[in-house]
């Protein structure tokens, strides 16, 4: 796998506040703020430039909500959100260096953003429609084509998985050191059989899985562990509603492949109850744990 340089400066110098980010011999420019120093941003030049931008906000279950919207001038559309959108916490601003992004480019690069974290299906999307791709003269289409790739290199390196997804979008094809074995947790008895890898640093069980058609209440649960609980089941109720669990005769079936915080989040949803997912999943190799630390003396 070749390496790729991604260049951020911390504008202010702080972590976490206005950052920029940019690819060798990429056009693109990469602009993070958090709402607190929006100020900042609109002073800055990109802002009066044509761009797509993403705004970022927790949900009620821990997850992200996200806004994915185009403008000739971002400035002018950032202070409309300001005023009108409340959920939002970061921006992500993307424009290009060159000053060479049209609106056509602007539209058709939010409508893949769009598709993108429609199939990546890690945050709350808050567009409530997607809007076609404009037509776009052949060589445009390439370039916006790549012009996305970096964008899903730069994206996650700041923190936003919004477009991260596994299929032939990604800019090169994952290699065998960065995925694990296929490790499973079956439980026979309530027709449950997943399967998952970790891939590219992110635990994922894949599509196809049948896990638990809910997660296990009981009033005798301590607080701690009610709490714990509460937490797998609102995340369990949101892949439900999302689509990702299809429910059938009591059981649930992952309709894509689904990544998670850890093993043992993973290991809670399948199951309906709390585990050790280090310990739970297991394949030829042996458990997750002992494949995590192979190559430890």
């Amino acid at each position: 796998m070749s390496g790729k340089q991604v260049r951020l400066f911390l504008v202010d110098g702080t972590p976490g506040g206005l950052t920029t980010a940019e690819i060798t011999n990429w056009t693109g420019h990469v602009l993070s703020a958090r709402r607190s120093d929006i100020g900042g941003l609109l002073q800055r030049l990109e802002a009066g430039r044509t761009g797509v931008y993403l705004l970022l906000g927790a949900d009620d279950v821990g997850g992200t909500r996200c806004y994915i919207g185009e403008t000739d001038v971002v400035a002018d559309r950032l202070r409309k959100h300001l005023r009108e959108k409340s959920f939002w916490d970061r921006v992500i601003v993307v424009t290009s260096k060159d000053a060479n992004l049209t609106k056509s480019h602007g539209r058709y690069l939010e409508s893949r953003l769009i598709a993108l974290a429609r199939q990546a299906g890690r945050v709350d999307l808050e567009n409530g429609t997607a809007p076609p791709l404009p037509p776009l003269p052949e060589a445009d289409v390439s370039d916006m084509n790549y012009f996305l790739r970096q964008l899903q290199i730069v994206l996650p390196v700041l923190g936003v998985d919004a477009i991260r997804v596994r299929e032939s979008t990604t800019v090169t094809p994952v290699t065998d050191s960065q995925v694990s074995p296929v490790f499973r947790i079956t439980q026979p008895k309530h027709g449950i059989d997943a399967q998952a890898q970790q891939i590219d640093g992110e635990f994922t069980v894949l599509a196809g899985s049948t896990v638990a058609a809910a997660v296990r209440q009981d009033e005798r649960y301590r607080e701690s562990t009610a709490k714990a609980y509460a937490a797998y089941q609102a995340l369990h109720d949101r892949l439900v509603a999302d689509g990702s669990i299809a429910i059938n005769a009591g059981t649930g079936r992952l309709t894509r492949d689904v990544v998670f915080s850890s093993p043992s989040t993973a290991g809670a949803i399948v199951l309906g109850r709390s585990c050790n997912g280090r310990e739970a999943w297991v394949s030829d190799v042996g458990s997750f744990g002992k494949w995590e630390g192979r190559g430890v003396e």
